[in-house]
């Protein structure tokens, strides 16, 4: 059996009989055991075999409800099958063209099961026209226990994450037994977890690493006690987030920028100064994409009045190549920035540190990045040339990752993809540099904006953009355009509540431009001004830049002219 799952079932009989999850808040609040969570999987994972689940199989999950959505991903590893959860549709989805997209995930992954849970067992009519076999996750648990766990190895498969690009195009990361038990048991280490102390509030969605390996696995498999919502129940009233972290005195908790922003200032217009107590918490992780400092700040300038320490701030890397974690900053210490001269890093790719009292900084001449701590225990990280040399302290360049924790590759509709070297090293795609074995990030390699001999960071233009008064936070997005040739240039796409009105778009195009063009001396070939909702993103809320150059190319030229 495989270590994972041999905690898992141990979890189970020791202290999964005291912790558990809380889910159905704000309504409807109940709580399980992680034991009585395991007694459901046992229950589900004798369905699937009886039902004809052969060891190894991908079984496709498609639920909304964190209470289902648990006992369902461990019955499918206590039945010897790997998870992979669908992109769920919303109310806009065209079921057409999302039946045809899943039908293609199927068949990359080789399932022909779709477990299918509440909201989303209405949509059996769908998959019956489809031809997608399906099964109940409420028929599921009405079977009897299975006696025993379908023995599973280390490198057999656990979950199949689907990557947060396109769905036309799929590809899922294979995550096996031993990556997954490698990751999770190397984060509550770093983190100093007390399992039998420490509680963690999520929103985030389980289709995502990070709330379904982060926030569902690790305290299901160490016996954690988790408080679960949805990010539907989050968006529909954000300050449901710091409600729970009061009331259930959670210590642990984690978001991409937009969330810890729109929080930020919300807490900011709440006059009563005793509404929240979040003094117990001492981990807001952030790590889903760079860092934005000016979130964070909002966020922890506003929960200072409720007695949040603002050392909780837990920068961290992350990756579902790598399984999920990274590096984690040192516990207690925040948000942590290194400060270096923006001409030595756009020209000669080196991060020259500008030290405290300098003149220069707050000046357009300096660049901040946080600092992301050290590699987990079993990963090592190295920065490469273009060439693959390996770079010194301080130069910027790709990052490459080997370890245990290091996933062995890609499924996509082509076939099977490898994501390591001969040598075990995976190339990130992620630009960045160390200090002392710490990780910084730059940006993404496909991303960087090449203009006039310079390497353009797009997070510099976005948090400029952000900074005037009318654009949403989070929700700014530098885009290349003719990437790779001479005429290459960048464009501003942005949401604001001010679309629709002529005027006040071209004044905010104006303002925004401006400010681009005083944080990085170059200004963009067009702004581009939409209403809220419109900008592409990810599960877990970023902006997808080459989607929204894609989809708003004929705007994007419109502005220009």
């Amino acid at each position: 059996m495989s270590r994972f799952v041999d905690t898992l079932v141990a979890t189970a009989n020791g202290g999964g009989q005291l912790r558990g999850m809380v889910t159905g808040e704000p309504k409807e609040p109940v709580r399980r055991t992680w034991a009585e969570v395991h007694e459901q999987a046992r229950r589900l994972a004798g369905g699937l075999v009886e039902g004809g689940l052969r060891p190894g199989s991908a079984v496709a999950v498609l639920a909304a409800a964190p209470a289902l959505i648990a006992p369902t991903v461990q019955g499918v590893w206590l039945a010897g099958g790997s998870v992979t959860m669908l992109h769920q549709p919303t109310p806009r989805t065209d079921l057409a063209v999302w039946a045809e997209d899943t039908v293609k995930v199927l068949r990359m992954i080789d399932s022909n099961l779709v477990v299918l849970g509440e909201p989303f067992d209405a949509l059996a009519p769908v998959l019956t026209e489809h031809g997608i076999g399906y099964r109940l996750i409420s028929d599921l648990l009405d079977a009897e226990p299975i006696a025993e766990p379908v023995p599973s190895g280390e490198d057999d498969l656990a979950l199949l994450q689907l990557t947060s690009g396109s769905t036309a195009e799929p590809k899922a990361v294979r995550i096996t037994h031993g990556n997954l038990y490698t990751n999770v048991k190397a984060m509550v280490e770093r983190a100093e977890f007390e399992f039998d102390k420490d509680v963690m509030v999520s929103w985030l969605p389980t289709f995502h690493d990070m709330g379904m390996v982060g926030f569902l696995t690790v305290p299901m498999t160490f016996g954690v006690e988790l408080v679960k919502i949805t990010p539907v129940e989050f968006l529909s009233g954000p300050l449901i987030w710091p409600g729970l972290i009061s009331k259930y005195r959670a210590t642990t908790t984690a978001a991409p920028n937009f969330a810890y922003a729109i929080v930020g200032r919300r807490l900011a217009k709440v006059e009563d100064d005793d509404a929240y107590d979040l003094s117990t918490l001492r981990i807001a992780l952030n790590g889903a994409e760079p860092i934005d400092e000016t979130a964070v700040k909002t966020f922890t300038d506003a929960g200072a009045r409720f007695k949040m320490p603002a050392e909780c701030v837990f920068p961290a890397y992350g990756m579902a190549e790598a399984t999920l974690a990274v590096s984690f900053a040192p516990l207690f210490t925040g948000l942590t920035l290194d400060v270096v001269e923006a001409h030595a890093l756009e020209a000669d790719n080196r991060a020259v540190p500008v030290p405290e009292g300098d003149p220069r900084r707050g000046t357009d001449e300096v660049r901040s990045f946080a600092v992301l701590g050290r590699p987990l225990e079993g990963l090592e990280a190295e920065i490469v040339d273009e060439h693959g040399k390996r770079l010194g302290e301080r130069e910027v360049g790709e990052i490459r990752l080997r370890g245990p924790a290091v996933t062995p590759g890609y499924l996509t509709v082509d076939g099977p993809k490898p994501t390591q070297d001969a040598e075990g090293w995976l190339a990130t795609g992620d630009l960045g540099y160390l200090i002392d074995g710490q990780i910084v990030i730059c940006g993404r390699r496909k991303d960087v904006i090449i203009m006039g001999g310079r390497n353009i960071y797009p997070t510099d233009i976005e948090r400029a953009a952000t900074s005037v008064e009318g654009v949403r936070a989070g929700n700014a997005v530098a885009v290349r355009i003719d990437a790779g040739t001479r005429r290459e240039r960048f464009a501003v796409v942005l949401e604001s509540k001010l679309a629709g009105d002529a005027e006040a778009e071209r004044a905010l195009a104006k303002e925004v431009a401006a400010r681009v063009r005083d944080a990085v001396d170059l200004r963009p070939y067009a702004v581009v001004v939409l209403p809220t909702g419109s900008l592409p993103k990810t599960p877990s809320g970023k902006v997808k830049r080459a989607a929204t150059a894609a989809q708003f190319a004929d705007q994007i030229n419109s502005a220009a002219h």
